[in-house]
């Protein structure tokens, strides 16, 4: 597995008697980025770009990469739950999140119990809702590195981070976030019906981005997004796949920086 970029410190904060480990970086108002289903793979050139105009916090969410796993947890509203508790302890003050995939998903929720702690959200392909027409893609019908690559448009991009050869460490940290999928999300498959008429609620600047070519997450679901909640708006980024935070870092990084610094 390739680690991209090294120097942010490590953040450990215990809630419910469980550790959740974080990489921090920089200086400036709080961003906190909840990482993909297929979780973080390291410092990536996405957060060093905001790190010069933020303080950076990329939390391994519990029981994805090095957080301890929640073994009660059954729902993403469970990890929202747990998630609220970490952020109370890393601020006072609210905060920009910015969720990809399952990420956006679990920032979706956690944006509808406490709406005050969010300063501004970005849901960059986010999971949650359920299509209308197409299907979000299943990872549990496909290979590991078929579904990580499927969230690539171009197979470059997913070498520049993955690297071509599938290492031990890589499978088995793949083997345990998908494991703790099955256990949150698996049944229905990555959406929540129950969240969608909590989301009119949101009066939270947000901002929905997906890849032109996302083949994870379908564009309709942004368009839901859009519809549901009062202060939404999309940009789609051009030649990016579902992993846009991966594939098209800087342009990514430019409209959160954009969207975060909107008064």
């Amino acid at each position: 597995m390739t680690i991209l970029l090294p120097s942010p410190t490590v953040n450990e904060t215990t809630v419910a008697d469980l550790t959740i480990r974080a990489q921090r970086k920089g200086d400036g108002p709080l961003l906190v980025v909840l990482h993909h289903s297929f979780g973080s793979p390291g410092w990536l050139p996405f957060y060093d770009d905001l790190a010069r105009d933020f303080t950076v916090l990329v939390p391994h969410l519990p029981g994805f990469g090095s957080s301890d796993r929640p073994d009660w947890a059954r729902h993403p509203r469970d990890i929202a739950l747990l998630m609220r508790q970490w952020l109370r302890k890393q601020t006072d003050g609210p905060a920009t999140i910015v969720g990809c995939g399952l990420g956006g998903w679990i920032a979706a929720g956690l944006t509808t119990m406490v709406p005050d702690a969010l300063r501004r959200l970005v849901l960059v392909g986010a999971a949650g809702l359920l299509p209308e027409q197409g299907r979000i893609l299943d990872q549990m019908l496909i290979a590991h590195g078929d579904y990580v690559k499927a969230a690539f448009h171009d197979p470059d991009a997913y070498v520049a981070i993955y690297g071509d050869t599938y290492e031990d460490d890589l499978l088995l940290q793949w083997d345990i976030n998908r494991e703790m999928v099955v256990r949150v999300a698996w049944k229905p498959y990555m959406y929540n019906r129950q969240m969608a008429p909590m989301l009119v609620e949101i009066e939270v600047p947000t901002l929905l981005v997906w890849g032109e070519h996302d083949a994870v997450v379908p564009f309709e679901c942004a368009q839901q997004y859009a519809r549901l909640l009062p202060e939404a708006r999309i940009e789609i980024v051009a030649g990016s796949g579902h992993a846009v935070d991966m594939e098209r870092p800087a342009e990514l990084a430019a409209l959160v920086r954009r969207h975060a610094g909107d008064r």
